[in-house]
């Protein structure tokens, strides 16, 4: 099998069924046009990697941005307990608007909880690992930028989600396989012992992935992910781990792939079963990386068992 052809094969493996992605989007415009109606709210924008389209198999939630009017909630954006009022407020009208038991438009919500920055919504029973979930977080506009609730620093940070879409939808019209790309980075990166953040390695691989030539630029400087990373994470192994990353999927891509299968099974949790063969040798970030395989036990309501391929470093 050619480089590309098992790039391809790969390709697949990573990439959600379209049927689920469209699924995806139908739950997350559900909110979008529900929130959109609502007389306090400017906008709602979507967001997360289904909106970048970085989204890898399998999905497990969206997200969306619910702007609301600052003249409506002039109590909003100021240090104190505001950050926490916001995310309560937003969670009353899911459960008004969408609850399973009350919701007025339609009983879709399980179960609507508030974290740090977002309301996350159950679609499936909060109980299962793999439910499905639609996190909505509330947002003001100033200066162009949002700022949203962080209830654990009883605070409103600025971020901007809008500019990160951009930057990936540009890198993707100069190479049309960036962010495809992005999602076998993602797919491999959840594969680690060492936990990488999935948003990390998509910071990352704007910095290190190629658009215009065949290999990546021998650059130690990621200062985009410096900037969403804790310090505790810089100072960890992902930084240099990540610098070899496109050689891996080379070595990914011309050794194994020709053994991948795939199969589907119906699932409304999007949960795909497959059997993937890696190489049995790999060097990154200077280290020798070993595979093995192992069957994962069935988990309880669960129908079918998931491979998965560790990775041990010797």
């Amino acid at each position: 099998m050619s480089v590309t052809n098992a790039f391809k094969t790969f390709q697949d493996i990573v990439n959600a069924v379209i049927t689920y992605v469209r699924e995806a989007r139908a739950r997350r415009d559900l909110f979008k046009g529900v929130f959109g109606a609502e007389d306090d709210v400017k906008e709602v924008v979507a967001s997360g990697s289904l909106a970048r389209g970085t989204h890898k198999d399998p999905i497990h939630d969206v997200d969306l941005i619910v702007v609301y009017d600052q003249d409506e909630h002039p109590e909003w954006g100021t240090p104190g307990s505001s950050a926490a009022d916001a995310l309560d407020y937003t969670r009353e009208r899911v459960n008004a608007l969408l609850g399973a038991t009350n919701g007025t438009y339609e009983k879709t919500v399980r179960l609507a909880r508030w974290r740090n920055h977002a309301v996350k919504c159950f679609l499936d029973d909060p109980d299962d690992p793999d439910a499905f979930t639609v996190d909505a977080m509330p947002a003001l506009r100033r200066d162009g930028k949002l700022l949203i609730p962080e209830a654990l620093a009883e605070d409103w940070v600025p971020c901007d989600p809008e500019f990160l879409i951009a930057e990936v939808a540009d890198r993707h019209a100069e190479w049309n396989k960036f962010a495809g790309t992005v999602r076998m980075l993602k797919w491999w990166a959840a594969e680690q012992d060492t936990k990488i953040k999935s948003f990390v390695m998509e910071v990352l691989a704007l910095d290190f992935l190629p658009t215009r030539s065949i290999s990546p630029p021998r650059s130690s400087n990621s200062s985009s992910a410096l900037a969403i990373t804790s310090r505790a994470e810089t100072k960890s192994p992902i930084l240099p781990i990540c610098a070899d990353l496109f050689n891996l999927i080379q070595t990914m891509a011309s050794s194994s792939i020709a053994c991948a299968t795939r199969e589907t099974t119906p699932s409304r949790h999007f949960r795909l079963r497959r059997t993937t063969t890696l190489p049995p040798r790999v060097s990154i970030g200077g280290r020798s990386l070993a595979t093995t395989s192992r069957r994962l036990p069935p988990r309880p309501g669960v129908p079918h068992l998931r491979s998965r391929r560790r990775c041990r470093v010797r």
